[in-house]
């Protein structure tokens, strides 16, 4: 806090110097305008890029003479002087290979040449935002090297950087305009469901690696940040709308619409506004895998513990005697949402620039609401939800100091799997259903000769439709048999639709499916940078505050007393300097976290990076650096049964907000004299079970000396230690090289696992003691319950990677490029036997392109390819192999200048096979779009 105090304080003091301003414009040979071009006072790091007109404003506390250094990616360099305030600019550009020379802020929180950068960026400007061969820009992130997507749902696409990553990526992070865009239950990403608008991005930066010196927790294996233009330099109303269809196997071919607004205007010079629309609506990659997760057959025919991947309700299963084992009759996951997509961004922010210098106060509001699919542990419905973001911050040359509040309201969304089991037990309960399988099967055979194969079959349309073929059949005892309930709901009925409106809209798991959300983030950053206080190296101090604000009635979290609050806090140093006539560039930074939950947390880093050759464009970097994440709100505070597992939170408190009754075995009962019903917390949970593997094992052998104790420790945050070496460079035939490699060193890593708790008795290994015995005959009565808990795994985890990318002119405007990434893990299995990686990378991914902006007068076009082979996906919803895939996307666009305007045909997947990228979720199909973007 007195950091806080002390830095905001000083921001006075940024706000005194004299200020020179300059505005002007940007041009090419042909003189078209140059947007996201580069404008930077020279031997100041300050600096400003230009709107899609070529325009910019920028200020300076330099009075003149002085130059300005201007550069664009693919025109060479050049200097413009500058004799008297308020001087206006033109600058024309020649081609040339300048993508290095980049500006970009992400890297250390103040302006810098991308290729100057201590640690790996990647960066996508305006220019390839408008040349994107994807749907949207955001779409276009995934052909940068070092990323990788996992697409959840048509609009819902997490990216992975560097592997341990899930649909839910609790690795990343990302911040909008310097908000983080995390959703305050889930503490994940939502792609851009809730992000920039594509008229009002002026560029996105991403760091693959640990930034936790900078960014704080969760800035672990990866942070991108979206920045949106000014209203006071990008004015006007500009417009974009798409049409498409999408293609898949499962789903067919259906319409995909999109369309946007975006309205700016500087009422004067120290007022401006702007507010952007965006409306997005399509149909769903249907999940539609029929693999039996219990192995066997695909469908009941044959397989009568039938359990489909994207099949729901078929998870209730029974050992019925002298049967077997039985599943119920499950609904496929696309009759269990209309799996219809939409999506609306809406933001207003209003600019206020008090003085004449760069002091500007910004009030910013931003509402995303839709529907997608997101899978966890389970599959989910996300309908009607809602989040928002508001901000107000103050920020000048120096510095800055921001806050904002992030809420979301799940509405009606609601988990797939319950609602198809509650579907069933609306027409028919669990022991009604099991009880007219049996009596149809076993007598059928006796009364009716059916062959077990057949009896199966009787047995599922009776227990199912209540059909019985021996009804009318003097004599026979089958005849007159009564079912247990109605039959059940047949999908696309009235009666099915309103059972699913019914359980959808019920937030008792035991007979809906529903989940509340109302959860909360506050959050507020502050940073200043003394250059122009200190002037022997540039200094920077910052800190954060975060407080949580947990609210989903029970539904999700352990709130059923009302909300879980916690707060988080950290603050920050940095020294840059540069030695050796600038030839060596030396950043340290450190950072200080604390958790009122946890211990206190330090994140150093020092790189360094040296510029050779004559014209300093061979560039080396080093740097060590350290990251570390602490454990979710659900890793703390969830508190959710599943069925077949409960999901216990692993916070102290925790484990005693959660409890639930269990039935007891009548073999118990009877036997051992236990009671009806027992009542067990995560207590026994984190204290009193056995591995599964081991259960497992016994179930096998029934030798007791199989079983293994669950030794839980309550989780802490996971830390990493990272290296990376680097080199970038524009060759002297124009051939731009970026390499780079680095080894990460993960302790204390935050995993879940599967234990096994007793009803009765004690874990244990001594076999003498009754109590454990007493355990012993739980296992073997089945009366045991799974659960999923939260920890820290014992193994030691290291992961390693490379990456080159290379992009050249090969003829005249033909710009190619070209990047490999390689990434693995190691860990030892043996220090953690129950550990599940997660790693979800691909060891070896390839991405090219070839573009021509210019290909002739006024049109354009670009061509994107990606391959990566195969690799294991693990995750708590489903275990697989992702197969290798090949994929291409191409656009060709035409300028209109007369009206502003560019029309644009694009295609994904263009020829390929539906392919996959999350097991369980749908195959990713092929979408062919027509857009007319105005005002760009």
């Amino acid at each position: 806090m007195k950091i806080y105090l002390f830095i905001v304080s000083l921001f006075f003091c940024g706000i005194t110097y004299a200020q020179t301003s300059i505005s002007g414009s940007v041009k090419d040979s042909k003189n078209e305008p140059i947007p996201g071009a580069n404008v930077k006072v020279t031997g100041e790091s300050s600096g400003t890029v230009t709107d899609s007109d070529g325009n910019f404003t920028l200020s300076t506390t330099k009075t003149p003479p002085f130059d300005l250094e201007i550069s664009s990616v693919g025109y060479g360099a050049k200097k413009i002087s500058v004799t008297a305030n308020n001087q206006k600019v033109t600058a024309v550009l020649t081609d040339e290979e300048t993508k290095l020379d980049e500006i970009i802020v992400s890297a250390s929180r103040t302006p810098e040449r991308i290729l100057e950068s201590p640690v790996t960026v990647e960066r996508m400007g305006l220019q390839q935002i408008k040349n994107t061969t994807s749907p949207s820009y955001y779409d276009g992130l995934e052909n940068l090297k070092e990323v990788h997507f996992n697409t959840s749902s048509l609009n819902f696409k997490s990216i992975n950087t560097r592997g341990f990553a899930t649909v839910a990526n609790n690795r990343f992070m990302q911040l909008v305009d310097g908000m983080d865009n995390s959703s305050p239950a889930l503490n994940f990403v939502l792609g851009n469901l809730v992000g920039l608008s594509e008229l009002d991005v002026a560029s996105v930066e991403l760091l693959p690696g640990a930034s936790s010196a900078l960014y704080g927790a969760n800035a672990f294996n990866g942070i991108l940040f979206m920045n949106s233009k000014s209203p006071f330099t990008s004015q006007g109303l500009s417009f974009y709308a798409k049409y498409g269809q999408t293609t898949q196997d499962v789903a067919g071919t259906n319409d995909y619409w999109d369309f946007g607004i975006r309205a700016a205007h500087a009422f004067s010079k120290h007022i401006a506004a702007k507010a952007n629309f965006t409306f997005m609506k399509a149909t769903e990659w249907i999940a539609d895998d029929r693999r039996s997760i219990t192995g066997g057959t695909i469908g009941h025919a044959n397989n009568a513990n039938y359990d489909g991947l994207n099949t729901y309700g078929d998870e209730v299963t029974t050992f019925l005697t002298n049967i077997g084992q039985v599943s119920r009759t499950g609904y496929a996951e696309k009759d269990l949402s209309d799996n219809k997509l939409e999506n609306v961004k809406a933001d207003f922010s209003i600019h206020v620039k008090p003085f004449d210098n760069d002091f500007e106060i910004i009030a910013s509001h931003k509402l995303g609401i839709g529907n997608t699919i997101y899978q966890g542990a389970n599959r989910y419905r996300l309908e009607n939800f809602i989040m928002q973001q508001t901000k107000l911050e103050l920020k000048g040359k120096n510095f800055f100091i921001r806050g904002y509040m992030t809420t979301e309201d799940a509405g009606d969304s609601y988990d797939m799997r319950f609602a198809a089991w509650n579907i069933n037990r609306l027409a028919k309960d669990n022991t009604s259903w099991f009880t007219d399988y049996a009596t149809m099967f076993l007598q059928s055979q006796i009364f009716g000769g059916a062959t077990a194969t057949q009896a199966a079959g009787l047995a599922r349309n009776w227990a199912d439709n209540n059909v019985n073929p021996f009804a009318g059949q003097p004599g026979n005892p089958l005849a007159n048999l009564t079912p247990r309930g109605l039959p059940r709901f047949q999908p696309g009925t009235p009666e099915y639709a309103a059972a699913l409106q019914t359980v959808a809209a019920d937030a008792d798991f035991t007979t809906g499916s529903k989940f509340k959300d109302n959860s909360t983030i506050y959050h507020s950053d502050v940073n200043y940078n003394f250059k122009d206080l200190i002037k022997f190296a540039e200094f920077q101090l910052g800190g954060s505050y975060r407080r949580y604000s947990l609210n989903s009635d029970g539904t999700i979290f352990t709130d059923y007393d009302g909300a879980i609050e916690y707060d988080e806090f950290g603050a920050y140093a940095q020294m840059q300097k540069k030695f050796m006539q600038d030839r060596l560039k030396f950043t340290g930074s450190v950072r200080y976290d604390k958790s009122e939950l946890f211990d206190g947390q330090f994140s150093p880093r020092i790189s360094f990076v040296y510029s050779a050759g004559a014209n300093k464009n061979h560039n080396f970097r080093a740097s060590f650096q350290t990251g570390f994440r602490n454990p979710t709100t659900q890793d703390l505070y969830i508190g959710l049964n599943l069925g077949p597992f409960a999901l216990i939170g692993s916070a102290a408190d925790n484990l005693t907000r959660y409890t639930e009754s269990l039935a007891v075995s009548q073999n118990a009962q009877n036997t051992l004299g236990q009671p009806s019903t027992v009542t067990l917390s995560g207590v026994e949970a984190y204290n009193n079970s056995y591995t599964v593997a081991s259960v497992t094992a016994f179930g096998a052998s029934g030798n007791p000396a199989d079983l293994q104790v669950a030794n839980v420790n309550l989780v802490k945050p996971e830390q990493v230690k990272a290296f990376e070496l680097g080199y970038k460079s524009v060759l002297e035939n124009g051939l731009a090289v970026d390499i780079n490699g680095y080894y990460n060193l993960y302790n204390d890593f935050l995993s879940t696992s599967r234990v096994i708790t007793p009803y009765y008795g004690v874990a244990g290994t001594d076999s003498a003691d009754p109590n454990v015995q007493l355990s012993y005959a739980a296992i073997a009565n089945g009366d045991r319950r799974v659960y999923q808990i939260y920890s820290n795994s014992a193994t030691d985890i290291t992961s390693l990677g490379f990456g080159i990318g290379l992009s050249k002119k090969v003829y005249k405007d033909f710009e190619l490029g070209v990047n490999y990434n390689h990434a693995q893990f190691e860990f030892d299995q043996a220090k953690d036997p129950s550990f599940i990686a997660g790693f979800n990378t691909p060891k070896h991914r390839v991405k090219a392109s070839l573009g021509n902006d210019k290909l002739f007068k006024n049109f354009g076009f670009n061509v994107n390819a990606r391959w990566s082979d195969e690799y294991l996906w693990q995750s708590s919803f489903a275990d697989g192999i992702i197969p290798a895939i090949t994929v291409f996307d191409a656009q060709i666009s035409y300028k209109i200048p007369a009206i502003k305007s560019v029309l644009k045909l694009s295609a994904a997947n263009i020829g390929g096979s539906d392919y996959l990228q999350v097991v369980g979720a749908g195959r990713i199909g092929q979408l062919y779009l027509a857009s007319l973007t105005i005002n760009p």
